[in-house]
């Protein structure tokens, strides 16, 4: 188990080329789709069976990532924030974390900021070269298609606790 994945205790994520493949679609009207992806909403409940916090920080502002944020009971959702630096301190401060206890995961440019400070800097897949470089793991997965999911999972097991965290899922899914 390494020893720096023991301490953590929030995954923070982008969300454009993370939750998404990267692309919209927008109407002359202006109003936008994005996919978002099932396996993400469980890496979600994954991330609370741990007791992880999460939070989104996305350099666009977008309604359907603010919905799908709502959808999942989001709460720390910083949308439209290109430097993700004061956004990412706010979250330290709320929740009296240190950088050696936050996991971040990211795509591109804008990314690698925050990347530079948390303990876990994590790349997606299909991220760019530079962030895969500083990044300490990439997901087997890309964004779009469950790369959330595959980090939390990747975090639990290097934690040692995925069997606990399956069975509070199946306690809940029993119970609902």
């Amino acid at each position: 188990m390494n020893t720096q994945l023991k301490k953590i205790k929030m995954l923070i994520s982008d969300v454009d080329g993370v939750w998404t493949d990267g692309s919209f679609y927008k109407g002359t009207d202006g109003f936008e789709f994005k996919k978002f992806t099932v396996f993400d909403g469980v890496g979600v409940a994954m991330a609370r069976a741990a007791d992880l916090k999460i939070a989104l920080i996305s350099g666009r502002y977008s309604d359907a990532t603010k919905y799908r944020a709502e959808e999942l009971k989001i709460e720390d959702v910083y949308n439209g924030t290109l430097n993700k630096i004061p956004a990412y301190e706010e979250l330290k401060s709320k929740y009296k974390l240190e950088d050696s206890e936050i996991a971040y995961l990211g795509d591109d440019l804008i990314d690698l900021p925050i990347m530079s400070l948390v303990g876990v800097p994590i790349a997606v897949a299909n991220a760019v070269s530079e962030v895969k470089k500083i990044a300490i793991h990439t997901t087997k997965i890309s964004g779009g298609d469950g790369a959330f999911r595959d980090a939390v999972q990747w975090i639990i097991e290097q934690q040692g606790i995925e069997k606990v965290v399956f069975d509070k899922m199946k306690k809940r899914i029993l119970a609902s």
